[in-house]
């Protein structure tokens, strides 16, 4: 059967900041199952892969009900390779499969706030506006951006943009930034586009309370306290 739309999560085994921190347990369970489990509770793809080249992960993936059906090479696994060409290196195996996708998402790894609701309406996103190549997912600023206040050359503060300094709130742009959750778009545009910034990309906007980078070690500290809490407002129930 061609699938139409799927899901592709990379998960390469060469983690720095935290090792393993793909498979690492969180609230229970190794780290990546819960991009899994959101993906599949979607219920809006036709299939879930994890593209890795670690077979711990693998295995931990399948456990998990994603589909590991190849080996990512190691020039795409190091610190450097950019997800669009690992979903450029997916969609070509598909192809290869006589299976050529038509959306394909990537949620991160590392998402443990991710929800199968926010996967799925995106996939609504692109389903209703054929002239957008991309949905990602995003979260406002908590302050605006236009008042950033950096060190000068000097050592003193300034703002980064003068001629905000004195706007109000309510008179700025809501600006905003990458979620951490996932972006997903038309398999072409992938083939065509360096990023998912160079197309017409739509925004599938997340709760500021939902978004959580998982880069360092006191990164991680903070989504598992956070998740905690988001657990205990719900009555132990995912989010």
């Amino acid at each position: 059967m061609k699938p139409r739309t799927v899901a592709i999560i990379p998960a390469r085994g060469g983690s720095k900041r935290i090792p393993r921190k793909n498979i690492l347990p969180f609230a229970g369970r190794p780290m990546i199952t819960w991009s899994i489990s959101a993906a599949l509770e979607s219920g809006v793809f036709d299939e879930v892969i994890v593209s890795t080249d670690d077979e711990e992960i693998a295995e931990v993936a399948r456990k998990a009900g994603a589909c590991v059906p190849f080996v990512r090479p190691a020039s795409l696994a190091d610190d450097h390779s950019g997800l669009t060409a690992v979903i450029r290196h997916a969609i070509e195996w598909w192809r290869g499969e006589g299976r050529s996708p038509e959306i394909v998402a990537c949620p991160y790894a590392t998402a443990p706030f991710l929800r199968g609701s926010d996967l799925a309406e995106a996939v609504g996103l692109l389903h209703e506006s054929p002239e957008a190549d991309y949905v990602l997912a995003v979260t406002s600023f908590a302050a605006p951006v236009q008042r950033a206040i950096v060190q000068g050359g000097a050592g003193w503060l300034e703002f980064l943009w003068p001629d905000f300094a004195q706007a109000r709130s309510q008179d700025t742009r809501a600006a905003y930034h990458d979620a951490g959750h996932f972006f997903m778009g038309r398999a072409e545009a992938f083939m065509r586009y360096p990023t998912t910034m160079s197309g017409k990309t739509l925004p599938q906007v997340i709760p500021r309370l939902l978004c959580q980078d998982i880069d360092t070690q006191e990164d991680w500290d903070h989504a598992a306290e956070l998740f905690a809490y988001l657990q205990s407002r719900k009555g132990g129930a995912h989010l």
